[in-house]
């Protein structure tokens, strides 16, 4: 990925604006904040000059400027002591997050974009709508729950059928936002832990996908090719994605597990958990792909010259973290 003077720009700017919003003191500022990060965000899309990159930035427009007008007509109505707009704003928040019931807009948006775009979308695109959802968590608890539980479902089973890796990370995401706004009930340090954590290991397996230029099931039999380490990093990446101990992904869902425990949150639990016996079969499914299957076709269209090991490193580095943190958690304990 070249790092062009635009590209630069832009990404500075998307930055201020998240900045910006989770700083301000006045949702006219977070509105303002949001604002600059999308019309940053757009310009990013549109790198890439075909049709599907420019469907997804007029799908992405349209859906974050919805969410915003909502978000600033409740912002106002609030400020003239009308809370029933509470429901709106946070319902707005979720809208620009792509949680669900508001989620219909995020697998085919992402589908469209190159894997650098789709990996902000599913992380650092996150930050603004989730710190600002902190503020109105705790008066639409049910609300949020009913999101999480339709987050963990559609996330769960969208993903069973989608042979698109783009979709298929993007059900994952969706998922993940479920466990993330779980962890925003509890209390914030938790969701940035669980929202770091997330962002680091699905980092290692976008970039895994991007330099092998995998978008299809069928791509992922290049691995099957490649050296035993970078099949089993890619395996360990996924697994780790999964939520899998003892791998990195695995520790901030156990803290949440806990915690959920504590407050009696069964019901929440439930669907959590269930779901992500679902997330982690098709993660299980892409893993036999790149590691046990193989294809004669795909043997002679390799191109892994862009495999370092600078990136070989960062992805063992990051899903092998979670060996060290449970050893000292487990010390801290006793």
């Amino acid at each position: 990925m070249v790092f062009s003077p635009s590209r630069c720009l832009f990404t500075s700017t998307l930055i201020l604006g998240i900045t910006i919003a989770v700083s301000s003191s006045s949702w006219l500022g977070a509105w303002m904040g949001l604002e600059l990060n999308l019309l940053s965000f757009i310009p990013l899309i549109l790198m890439k000059d075909n049709q599907y990159s420019s469907e997804a930035a007029l799908k992405y427009f349209l859906i974050q400027a919805l969410g915003s007008t909502v978000l600033l007509i409740s912002a106002v109505m609030i400020l003239i002591k009308i809370d029933m707009f509470t429901a709106s704003l946070t319902s707005a928040l979720l809208l620009k997050a792509g949680a669900a019931p508001f989620h219909s807009w995020f697998p085919p948006t992402l589908e469209g974009m190159m894997w650098s775009q789709a990996l902000m979308l599913m992380t650092i695109q996150k930050i603004a709508p989730m710190s600002l959802l902190s503020f109105y968590i705790k008066e639409q608890e049910i609300l949020v729950s009913m999101s999480v539980i339709l987050s963990a479902i559609v996330g769960a089973l969208g993903g069973l059928n989608q042979t698109f890796l783009r979709k298929l990370l993007a059900y994952s995401s969706i998922n993940h936002m479920a466990w993330m706004m779980s962890a925003l009930m509890m209390s914030e340090s938790a969701w940035v832990l669980y929202f770091v954590v997330y962002s680091l290991v699905n980092m290692s397996v976008v970039m895994l996908m991007m330099v092998s230029q995998s978008y299809h099931f069928n791509h992922l039999v290049k691995f099957t090719s490649h050296k035993p380490a970078t099949k089993m990093i890619m395996s360990m990446s996924l697994l780790s994605l999964g939520g899998l101990p003892p791998f990195t992904g695995f520790i901030p869902k156990w803290m949440i597990i806990q915690q959920l425990c504590s407050m009696k949150m069964f019901l929440i639990l439930g669907f959590l958990l269930t779901s992500s016996l679902f997330t982690l079969f098709y993660y299980l499914r892409m893993t036999m792909s790149s590691l046990v299957l193989s294809s004669f076709k795909t043997k002679w269209n390799l191109n892994f010259k862009h495999f370092n090991n600078k990136i070989i490193f960062m992805s063992l580095s990051v899903n092998l973290m979670g060996l060290i943190l449970i050893s000292l958690a487990s010390m801290v304990m006793t």
